[in-house]
């Protein structure tokens, strides 16, 4: 039976990265060894969409009031990589992980699983 999932997080500076996620966002951790910590991470769902290009898979996490979460997280020095975009499905922006990868931040319109 399947019990959960791992994410993995390819980056240029994985310790940078590491710190924002133990210090920015205050996720629980334990350390699996070396200091490479992994990450609780909060409920998650999984979504299928069409491809016109090649498969890929991208991080979105999800928040119930984007504008209070962006303000906590600008107040904390993170830096948004793109405006706000409102969709059928929700709200979206963007921010960069200090490694350099984009993590999409979204206040869901839609029921959760």
């Amino acid at each position: 039976m399947i019990n959960g999932a791992h994410v993995v997080i390819y980056t240029r500076d994985a310790e940078a990265d590491r710190a924002f996620l133990r210090d920015v966002l205050g996720w629980p951790h334990v350390d699996a060894g070396h200091g490479w910590l992994l990450f609780r991470l909060p409920p998650a769902e999984v979504a299928c969409h069409p491809a016109d290009g090649e498969p890929s898979h991208e991080l979105m996490l999800m928040c119930d009031d984007l504008d209070e979460t962006i303000s906590e997280l600008t107040g904390k020095g993170v830096e948004f990589s793109r405006p706000v975009q409102v969709a059928a499905w929700g709200r979206v922006t963007g921010f960069r992980l200090p490694g350099g990868g984009e993590v999409a931040l979204y206040e869901p319109r839609h029921p959760r699983a």
